[in-house]
């Protein structure tokens, strides 16, 4: 990777980029404004909704030029210095409609998202959706019925606080009706979600890169759980955090030495993006 060329850095949000009370830590911060100052790019590549990771996004001061955004794992790609959408991928009314009433047969809670509220129908108006938004800094809002929903939504997300053997039954149910057309996988051991076949953080990464013009050679991506691996492998670096799960370790080309909690970014930014 020519030293001189300009980098794109794909950064998870949370066990990566921010300790585990939600900080950024003061080497990382002073790293990533280091290789702004150089002209590279620096990607926030998250499964939040896109107004809780614009938000992440403006407290980290992740907004001037060369800052964009991959909110929804992939479903939506965002210019943060332009303030503008530049690929949305959404799901079929019809899909969330039929994965509503199953999640409701079975007991699952499952919600899906606007452009600034988090969506659940009155059975999932609970401790669930309200702990959820408390994380993500949003508000979430409760429609009579999944019916009323007007506009296709970029993804769903079914939660069990308390064992994933349910969502992992949900997932084959999906499958077997939706292979080809829709994907699911775990970004938490509580969180499944549910996007269109084919979106992802590696995904995005190459549709990213090639929309600004960075070479995926001189793209870095870091990240410490299973929904990164994508990205951790389609990245020119791919990066674990020293605190990453085994299976996300694995495909990794590089392990940190610090974990999240002690600025593992800033260790990835000095090795391989600053030029001294």
């Amino acid at each position: 990777m020519d030293s001189k060329r300009k980098k794109a850095l794909y950064l998870d949000l949370d066990g990566t980029l921010l300790t585990d009370d939600k900080q950024i830590p003061e080497q990382n911060r002073e790293a990533i404004d280091k290789m702004l100052a150089e002209g590279h790019s620096v990607i926030i590549t998250t499964g939040r909704p896109l107004v809780s990771a614009v938000l992440q996004a403006e407290m980290l001061g992740l907004t001037s030029e060369g800052c964009y955004l991959i909110a929804f794992n992939g479903g939506i790609l965002y210019d943060t210095a332009k303030r503008k959408v530049i690929y949305r991928s959404t799901l079929p009314l019809d899909t969330v409609v039929k994965c509503f009433r199953e999640a409701a047969r079975r007991g699952i809670h499952i919600q899906t998202y606007s452009e600034d509220r988090v969506l659940v129908e009155p059975r999932c108006d609970n401790d669930i959706v309200r702990l959820y938004c408390s994380k993500i800094l949003m508000q979430h809002e409760v429609l009579s019925d999944i019916t009323a929903l007007k506009e296709e939504p970029v993804k769903m997300l079914i939660i069990d606080l308390n064992d994933p053997a349910p969502l992992e039954d949900f997932r084959t149910w999906i499958a077997s009706w939706a292979e080809g057309k829709i994907d699911t996988f775990f970004s938490s051991n509580e969180y499944c979600e549910i996007v269109n076949k084919g979106l992802n953080k590696g995904n995005a990464l190459r549709q990213l890169a090639e929309l600004i013009g960075i070479d995926i050679e001189d793209t870095i991506a870091a990240g410490d759980a299973a929904n990164d691996i994508t990205m951790i492998e389609a990245a020119g670096i791919g990066c674990a955090m020293s605190n990453a799960t085994d299976d996300v370790k694995q495909v990794a080309d590089y392990v940190t030495e610090k974990d999240n909690n002690n600025s593992g970014v800033a260790e990835i930014i000095r090795k391989f993006i600053l030029k001294s």
